[in-house]
């Protein structure tokens, strides 16, 4: 693997097999669908998308996974690092991914879902995101971290604001306030996103057909979908499984 010039960006998916790597500059493992195990020097954790992973220069690590998986990998050459920030960073390894992280990786991902990153993007907004990840206080652990994993790891199910409200033991308007302050967006418009991200995920990774997989994903079926990635991403799960397979 070559050094990359300063920051490359990256889309991979893990299977079973595991194998032992090593390189002269940094990653940042961001999951965004599914869950990863990954090694560091020994140190091993099942990273999912509300956890990150730094891997420093120099240091053996692996992946594995099953089912179906994307990440994404932010090689950094180590001169594009604070030393500061490289040393606080690989002294963690593994950190949860705050409202400012979150946010980061979400924009990142919806340009990458339109296929519209650029070097000089990227370059600029992988400092913001190392900022981001060594950010002092450790922030309490929000009511909305276990709800978020829960839904994330089963978007289809029949969720609505009411029902994910009393899982989280929550009022309708205080989850609608926990949301707007942690993760930018409405409890329905972050639940349409995680959806959507989902199905891109699979309509790039398999071939079954786009009516399973919008009622897989709690789409009512492929018509809501496709109206769906229309208003979201400016395309139709035809079009964006073609555009796909043709990088």
């Amino acid at each position: 693997m070559s050094l990359p010039a300063s920051v490359d960006l990256h889309v991979r998916s893990y299977g079973r097999v595991r194998e032992s790597d090593r390189h002269a500059f940094a990653q940042i493992v961001l999951p965004l669908d599914g869950a990863v195990s990954l090694e560091i020097e020994g140190r091993e954790r099942m990273l999912d998308p509300l956890h990150a992973a730094f891997v420093a220069p120099g240091a053996w690590h692996s992946q594995a996974a099953d089912g179906l998986n994307r990440s994404f990998i932010v090689d950094v050459a180590t001169a594009a690092i604070d030393p500061a920030v490289g040393e606080r960073l690989h002294e963690r390894r593994f950190a949860p991914l705050g409202p400012e992280a979150r946010k980061l990786v979400e924009f990142m991902r919806l340009l990458a879902d339109r296929g519209a990153t650029t070097p000089a993007l990227v370059a600029g907004w992988a400092p913001l995101l190392l900022d981001t990840l060594v950010l002092d206080a450790p922030r309490p652990r929000s009511r909305l971290d276990a709800l978020l994993a829960r839904v994330e790891a089963d978007p289809g199910a029949p969720w609505t604001a009411e029902s994910m409200a009393r899982w989280a033991g929550l009022s309708p308007s205080r989850l609608h306030a926990l949301f707007r302050e942690e993760v930018g967006a409405t409890p329905r418009d972050w639940l349409l996103q995680l959806r959507l991200a989902r199905v891109c995920a699979w309509l790039g990774a398999g071939d079954l057909p786009i009516a399973e997989l919008a009622l897989r994903a709690g789409f009512s079926d492929q018509s809501a979908l496709t109206r769906a990635m229309r208003r979201s991403l400016g395309t139709t799960p035809a079009e964006f499984r073609r555009r796909r397979r043709a990088q």
